[in-house]
């Protein structure tokens, strides 16, 4: 982070978010990133640490995922904004992924809040990633000052996957885009949740005009 640049704290409680999760296991991390109505994106915190919701599997026992974590930050979240929707990657497809706990999370949260979003469908992961760059063109989303998710972006890549579609990628193993993904996650639920209705406030004051980009 810039020497200039400060880790803004994040909007009060019971501010209306949507929210976006990518789910792993032992290699790629783990991240829960919140966004306005205005389209302020930002990372919430959690525990009498205030630990921020991104999880390095490297910095845990046995270099795993603490799902427990993971549980009590989503309840934290819960009690603290008013989550409309949240779009959420399982991580890898076998009977090691978050399906199961995302349904949980919409029991207990919701209903129909946590919705399941893999991101290996192209079909559906482009047209995102084009909508978050439109608005990134634009000025229509603002951040944090994150400087881990600042570091995820930096590392993404476009990947090809068709002559006219593309996916994000990372340049090598240890240099991690998992908590890009869960941003461009979480603004497409913010997306929808407008289309839908999510009437954005008044203007005001901005409370940041920090802006995010990948190659």
């Amino acid at each position: 982070m810039p020497a200039d640049e400060v880790w803004l704290p994040p909007p009060p409680r019971g501010t209306s978010v949507c929210a976006g999760f990518d789910g792993s296991e032992n290699d790629d991390w783990t991240a829960i990133k919140l966004e306005t109505r205005e389209g302020l994106i930002f990372t919430p915190r959690y525990g009498p640490d205030q630990r921020p919701t991104i999880w390095n599997p490297a910095e845990w026992p046995g270099h795993r995922i603490p799902r427990d974590q993971v549980h009590v930050a989503w309840d934290e979240i819960c009690r603290t904004y008013k989550v409309m929707r949240a779009y959420c990657d399982p991580g890898f497809h076998d009977e090691m992924d978050y399906s199961t706990e995302i349904e949980e999370w919409d029991q207990k949260h919701g209903p129909d809040v946590f919705i399941p979003w893999p991101t290996n469908i192209v079909n559906r992961m482009y047209p995102a990633l084009r909508r978050f760059e439109a608005d990134l063109a634009t000025g229509g989303i603002t951040h944090d000052g994150c400087p881990i998710t600042s570091t995820h972006m930096g590392n993404a890549r476009k990947i090809a996957k068709t002559a006219d579609r593309y996916i994000l990628g990372k340049p090598s193993l240890t240099q991690k885009i998992d908590v890009a993904m869960t941003t461009v996650l979480c603004h497409e639920a913010a997306a929808d949740m407008r289309a839908e209705g999510w009437a954005l406030p008044s203007k005001g004051k901005q409370i940041s005009t920090r802006m995010y980009g990948f190659n």
